[in-house]
């Protein structure tokens, strides 16, 4: 074994030590559709990767696989060492390790922002009321909207709600936060106070993975972006590279429709 073949063994063992979320030929169908194909893919700890590409890609059921909101065909899933666990409380206790923000806000309506923020916390983590009420407090000033604290959902905007369903997810001291389209319901004003934050997220050194149409922000906050079609990665790469010089014809035609409108 020469020398460079035994660094690059020891180097692969160390990326994958540090690989907060592994991803190993995945498949998923629905019916004949098979929607992930073979998807192998590594998120290390603090890395920031946006998953682009056209509608019907897979973007979305890879991003709900890794919560198990969408179970999968074959192939295997880890987070941070431990391999998602098909139901139970196991599966419960590993979900609440990977924050989920969605297109539509999911709050609870019925309860107001600061309940919403403290739910989780109280039930899941056991958290006591008044610690739970505290750092609430805290997450929904941190995403700017601390003073809506008693309002409930129906009362904030799209953006605001938004904004509050990232501390819900925030509360829960998640290893890696999923945001499945989190702006793709929202009016084009309040788009950016919400990547705004997610911006903030991603320079703090949260672990992401973004499923997004919003090139801006994968330029600009992505440390890989890995692009998507027909259930399968195409390639993956730095925003620069992938943004100025896409090596496959599926890239280079995905951004030659959306770069230049």
């Amino acid at each position: 074994m020469s020398g460079d073949s035994v660094t690059k063994g020891t180097e692969d063992a160390a990326a994958a030590a540090d690989s907060l979320v592994v991803l190993s030929n995945v498949n998923k169908h629905f019916g004949a559709l098979h929607v992930l194909q073979d998807i192998d893919l590594s998120i290390a700890r603090g890395e920031v990767v946006v998953v682009i590409g056209p509608s019907g890609s897979g973007k979305s059921t890879l991003c709900r696989t890794i919560n198990r909101l969408e179970t999968i065909d074959s192939g295997t899933i880890t987070i941070d060492g431990s391999e998602l666990p098909s139901e139970g409380k196991e599966l419960a206790r590993l979900r609440a390790d990977v924050g989920m923000v969605f297109q539509s806000f999911n709050l609870f309506a019925h309860k107001t922002v600061l309940e919403n923020v403290v739910l989780g916390q109280v039930k899941v983590r056991k958290t006591d009321k008044a610690a739970a009420e505290k750092k609430a407090r805290t997450l929904l000033d941190r995403v700017g909207v601390g003073t809506q604290a008693d309002k409930y959902p129906a009362q904030l905007s799209g953006g605001q709600q938004q904004r509050v369903a990232i501390a819900r997810a925030l509360a829960m001291d998640p290893k890696v936060m999923l945001f499945d389209e989190p702006t793709s319901a929202l009016d084009p004003e309040m788009i950016n106070e919400v990547l705004e934050v997610m911006q903030q997220l991603a320079g703090e050194g949260m672990t992401m993975v973004v499923v997004t149409h919003e090139m801006g922000f994968a330029r600009s906050a992505a440390n890989r972006v890995v692009f998507m079609a027909d259930g399968k990665i195409v390639e993956e790469a730095t925003p620069e590279q992938f943004f100025s010089n896409p090596r496959s014809d599926r890239a280079k035609d995905f951004l030659s429709k959306i770069l230049h409108h």
